[in-house]
């Protein structure tokens, strides 16, 4: 058997074995996207669509662009945190270019940025250029006062009376105390001019819609219910779902941890973990070196990762731990929760240089997850769709700084992505994410969405279940990753993807799989043989704790 992925790559047979039971990867229908390149960043710039799809807190209310900008402020950097390196002489070079993107991407504050450093820039050049003849005159001076017959030089144009040794000495005073001043100002324009520079988005991939609305690549198997006013199938959501076959537990989680959080119980708790397997195992068979990561990382390693702690209104988006005030006054690193496995597995590479022939490197990580969601409670919050704890399997890879060969891992991951949820029987779509979906560090960001029957009234059924971004140098750069590559060294591109977000999944599993006459689920094929077997989940009563 083959397997066929969207952009037509030909995926060797992979077979799973397990006690003795062998279990392989089914075929699924997918059509053939256009492929897609990145493309370098002279060319990076189209003009922005004005359609709306998704509802999101931050296309809901964008930040007026009437309001007077607000510059990032200027925090000093943990003695421990990586130097970045930003590429301010493109930016200065290109300022119109990084102004539409960020406008396009929905950043209209920072839009203001690129001009704002050109003028930060002219002021350094002027102080530059001062402190460059304040120089000039003490070299001078100290020559005069090395040899004093020399001060003839300098005496006034009226007589012949050298300047006196006091005087000098008292100028040569004047010009240290002014030159100190100086590069006290260039070093806070020049601290300004990287703030800025930092808090620019990722130039954005030709390949992306501009706008809010996102282009569908390709689908993944046939849709269950493609004409639902003529079926008389009984959808329920996995709430429901899990209620009845009492394998989901939302009520106690909710008094032992609030809103947000929950118990899998029984076949959900093994369906959790089986996910995970599936996930793990279809990744290393293909490559990805498995690896485990921390949950807890420093806040400067997921700021420049592209994950900020607080968005541009100042809500939570990940959770960082409280310091005490021992800490806080020795200036220790703010600590934070990872919201993905992406934000570890980039600090793997801190301050390293990576040998030639070493990429790609791709790694595959299981994790726990800690999302703040702030601002995100409603409709969507009930039950596993959006919760604050989840495990997710990540892929994260360096490639080299090339669009093609970062092109060719980024099919592979795409390839993998649609194999797994292939496997498992759900219908999907690809999508090609818009600007205005992308996070900072992402130049180009592709989506897959399964229908959950429990959604239909709100997205006509779809949600989002995996993703997958190519972020250039974006983060290596933040993160001062290196490669060494035909003698010179570069920063290396980063891709990185979801191979499995377990909530959302196993909650579409639940839906799809649901029969209301057994009041049972089927067990995808590939993932009974970490089920012990078992082809459904059915009723089951169990005593009360």
């Amino acid at each position: 058997m083959r397997l066929s992925g969207i952009y037509g790559r030909s995926l060797a047979r992979c077979v799973l074995v397990r006690r003795g039971a062998c279990v392989q990867f089914p075929t699924f229908a997918a059509t053939r996207p256009r492929p897609c390149r990145p493309t370098p960043r002279q060319q990076l710039q189209t003009p922005p669509s004005t359609a709306s799809y998704h509802n999101s807190p931050r296309l809901q209310n964008p930040a007026s662009t009437d309001e007077p900008a607000q510059q990032p402020a200027l925090t000093s950097r943990p003695s421990i945190a990586p130097k970045p390196a930003i590429d301010i002489k493109h930016i200065r070079q290109s300022p119109d270019l990084y102004a539409q993107n960020c406008r396009e991407r929905n950043y209209p504050a920072a839009a203001t940025y690129p001009a704002r450093i050109n003028e930060l820039f002219a002021q350094w050049k002027g102080k530059q250029l001062e402190g460059k003849n304040l120089r000039s005159r003490r070299a001078h001076l100290k020559g005069l006062l090395a040899n004093p017959a020399s001060s003839l030089a300098d005496a006034n144009d009226a007589d012949d009376t050298p300047v006196p040794r006091d005087q000098l000495i008292e100028e040569g005073r004047t010009i240290k105390a002014t030159l100190s001043k100086i590069e006290e100002v260039e070093a806070q324009l020049e601290a300004e001019m990287e703030a800025l520079a930092l808090a620019l988005p990722n130039l954005t991939s030709e390949e992306t819609p501009r706008g809010t609305e996102p282009r569908v690549l390709s689908y993944i198997n046939d849709h269950p219910e493609p004409e639902p006013a003529l079926s008389d199938r009984v959808w329920r959501s996995h709430v429901h779902v899990g209620s009845e076959l009492k394998i989901l537990d939302f009520a106690s989680a909710g008094k032992a941890s609030g809103w947000g959080w929950y118990y899998l119980l029984d076949e959900a708790a093994q369906l959790e973990q089986a996910l995970i397997s599936y996930a793990l195992t279809a990744a290393t068979r293909s490559g990805w070196r498995q690896v485990s990561p921390p949950s807890i990382i420093y806040s400067h390693i997921a700021s420049a990762s592209g994950f900020q702690p607080r968005d541009e209104n100042g809500e939570t988006q990940i959770y960082t731990i409280a310091q005490d005030a021992a800490d806080a006054t020795r200036r220790r690193p703010e600590l934070a929760l990872a919201g993905t496995a992406e934000i570890p597995l980039a600090g793997m590479r801190v301050d390293t240089t990576l040998e030639e022939g070493s990429l790609p490197k791709k790694h595959v990580a299981v994790s726990r997850c800690y999302r703040a969601e702030a601002g995100a409670r409603g409709v969507d919050t009930k039950g596993l769709y959006r919760v604050h704890e989840f495990t997710k399997v990540e892929l994260f890879a360096w490639t080299e700084p090339d669009p093609d060969a970062t092109q060719d891992l980024f099919d592979e991951l795409l390839d993998l992505q649609t194999e797994i949820l292939g496997s498992l029987g759900l219908h999907c779509r690809i999508l090609e994410m818009p600007t205005a979906d992308l996070g900072a560090s992402a130049t180009r960001k592709c989506d897959i969405e399964a229908f959950f029957p429990s959604r239909r009234e709100r997205n006509d059924g779809w949600g989002e279940v995996t993703s997958a971004s190519i972020c250039t140098d974006y983060q290596t750069r933040r993160l001062a990753t290196r490669a060494r590559l035909d003698g010179k060294v570069v920063y290396p591109w980063t891709v990185n993807g979801t191979a499995m977000a377990v909530p959302r999944v196993l909650a579409a599993i639940l839906e799809n799989g649901w029969d209301e006459n057994e009041k049972s689920v089927t067990i995808p094929q590939v993932l009974r043989p970490w089920m012990d077997g078992r082809e459904k989940i059915g009723p089951r009563h169990h005593a009360e704790d």
